[in-house]
């Protein structure tokens, strides 16, 4: 008899910062999904809940809310899948994929970051991802940093590992830009 121990790895394509986060319990409850598998929910509703805990943080610490964009979506959900598909966890060139994306066509001047993390079992849920970033700070610099103004978030059904069946791979671009 094996016993699978949960599993939880986040990886952030930036510098630190602290302060205190909404206990995940508490961001959870106003969010629907939030501590749902993604393995048992629609992707649509694992990415909703994901960037609605993401919002409630940025609330809390008198931010306005990130702007969800379409071209920062395909980069993030891109990725993620990749990272689940190809077993692997690593940023690689997140500002090329985003330009792939098309979110920076067109743009003079642009400002962009990445979040990544995947987690298995209870750590897969959106409340335990977001709940991990904001307790690390180059995570939680991205989240609450004040020039960021839209996200794409990607979240795809397994993990970065083989062998792990509910499993979820987890990636956030964020975004400003100046035409």
């Amino acid at each position: 008899m094996s016993t699978k121990l949960p599993r939880l790895a986040v990886l952030c394509a930036t510098a630190a910062a602290a302060a205190a986060t909404l206990p995940a319990t508490a961001a959870a409850a106003g969010c629907a999904n939030a501590n749902a598998d993604p393995n048992t929910i629609s992707l649509k509703a694992a990415r909703k809940a994901t960037l609605c805990l993401l919002n409630q943080q940025r609330r809390a610490h008198g931010l306005r809310p990130f702007r969800d964009n379409r071209d920062l979506n395909r980069a993030s959900q891109r990725h993620a899948r990749d990272m689940a598909r190809n077993h692997y966890f690593a940023h690689g060139n997140f500002v090329q994929r985003i330009q792939a994306a098309h979110y920076l066509r067109g743009i003079r001047a642009w400002t962009v970051g990445e979040n990544i993390a995947w987690g298995d079992y209870s750590y897969a849920t959106p409340a335990s991802i977001v709940d991990a970033w904001m307790h690390s700070p180059p995570h939680r610099e991205n989240i609450l940093n004040p020039s960021f103004h839209e996200i794409g978030v990607g979240v795809a059904r397994g993990a970065p590992v083989s062998g792990l069946a509910d499993g979820a791979t987890y990636a956030t671009d964020f975004g400003d830009r100046h035409f």
